[in-house]
């Protein structure tokens, strides 16, 4: 069936332009831009409202195996496609660990079930240990698209520097946590008056620049293609700005949480808000949003980590960290635009279009025969989150009863229609 969507705002991160225009889709391509309509295609008007490619999602947890009752691959898959989500990038982090090809199978069969897709990354270690390596080549022949042990930081920097040289010979990209092991164990807020006065183990914001550092240090001596996974701090960036101006094949990331909440919003010990890094300064948000702007970090994800309200609903030392954001990401995003701290294909340039660069896939972007997944949303429309709505099976959001303005309309993956707002 061929598809024309007509007097749609397009949003082009490549080109940078915003401009109203028409897209047709063919055999789940795009395969015409701005031109009449087909005979025999079926039109869509999208009432002057946003076109842009689907959000490509870095850091996604989903509880299978080991915790389906906190997130499966359909309710996952559910929640994405309500929030303009098309690509899922799936995290190791399960019970158990995703670090052999066998396993690697095995989620790579059970996401079939998930309305959009669903691609892995594989642990570096082994049971995310920090110490031995896992089966790289092995588990990129199963269809790992990256290597991490998520929020594990290793304290074996000689065990690293060798996993990192074989990940390089693969040609394997990397994805590392900045932080100081040390330093940030059993922290829970960042040091400062707030933690203090609230009686908060914290971590000092240079335990993420001493991490960062010691990784741009291997990444020199090993040449491996690298990522961070969150850059949360405002004196990790001149760091990080040196790496790329030394031309080291380094990118980073930043949570929407990061972008769009500060410390203060823990309040009296409200542990929705509980994240790892954890929330950081207001000036440190603002840098952030500056360098998302500026392209110093490249892209922005949900890093959506449900946990049950047993895992919550406890003192805010031992709470679990993390926020669900599927359906959250595109919303809260939207607040920097409304701000007018960064326009709409430069936000999707972080959402969508470097994500896809990274892993080296041909979505995320609005380009002649590149995959019609695509997200309709009216980025003016006014709604009050209730979690209870949700489409995750665990509610743990700090946007609870939040005013957000923007809401999808619809989303397309492979041109077909997976979800009707």
């Amino acid at each position: 069936m061929t598809l024309h969507l007509t007097n749609a705002r397009l949003i082009n991160p490549e080109t940078g332009s915003d401009a109203l225009g028409s897209l047709t889709i063919d055999n789940g391509l795009i395969v015409a831009m701005n031109d009449p309509a087909p005979e025999g295609a079926v039109e869509v008007d999208c009432g002057g409202h946003c076109l842009a490619p689907g959000i490509v999602d870095i850091g996604v947890k989903i509880g299978e195996p080991g915790e389906r009752h906190k997130e499966s691959f359909r309710s996952a898959g559910l929640a994405a496609a309500a929030g303009g989500v098309t690509t899922i990038i799936a995290r190791p982090d399960t019970e158990p660990a995703i670090d052999t090809p066998e396993t690697l199978e095995f989620v790579t069969r059970r996401a079939s079930e998930a309305r959009v897709r669903i691609r892995h990354m594989a642990a570096l270690t082994k049971g995310r240990a920090g110490h031995e390596m896992t089966e790289l080549g092995f588990l990129l022949d199963a269809g790992a698209v990256a290597f991490t042990d998520v929020f594990q930081v290793s304290s074996d920097t000689k065990g690293l520097s060798r996993a990192l040289t074989y990940a390089r010979s693969l040609g394997a990209l990397v994805i590392g946590h900045p932080q100081e092991p040390g330093l940030s164990k059993g922290a829970s807020a960042t040091s400062g008056k707030f933690a203090s006065l609230r009686g908060i183990p914290a971590v000092s914001a240079m335990a993420e620049r001493m991490g960062l550092d010691r990784d741009i240090g291997l990444v020199e001596m090993t040449g491996v293609r690298y990522h961070a996974d969150q850059i949360t701090t405002a004196r990790s960036l001149p760091a990080l700005e040196r790496a790329k101006a030394n031309g080291f094949a380094i990118t980073a990331g930043v949570s929407i949480h990061h972008l769009t909440l500060n410390e203060m919003d823990l309040g009296d010990y409200r542990t929705f808000f509980k994240f790892t890094p954890p929330l950081r300064s207001e000036e440190d948000r603002l840098a952030m949003v500056q360098a998302v702007a500026e392209g110093l970090i490249d892209i922005i994800g949900s890093f959506h980590t449900p946990a049950d309200e047993e895992s919550k609903r406890l003192p805010f030392e031992d709470a679990a960290s993390g926020a669900v954001g599927l359906e959250t990401l595109l919303p809260a995003a939207l607040r920097l635009y409304h701000a007018d701290q960064i326009d709409l294909p430069s936000l999707f340039r972080a959402l969508s279009l470097n994500p896809a660069n990274l892993l080296g896939l041909p979505q995320g972007r609005l380009a002649l025969g590149a995959p019609a997944d695509l997200v309709l949303f009216d980025p003016y429309a006014p709604s009050l989150l209730d979690r209870s709505r949700l489409h995750s099976k665990s509610k743990n959001t700090p946007f609870d009863g939040c005013r957000m303005e923007g809401r999808v309309l619809a989303t397309y993956v492979g041109g077909a229609q997976v979800y009707q707002g």
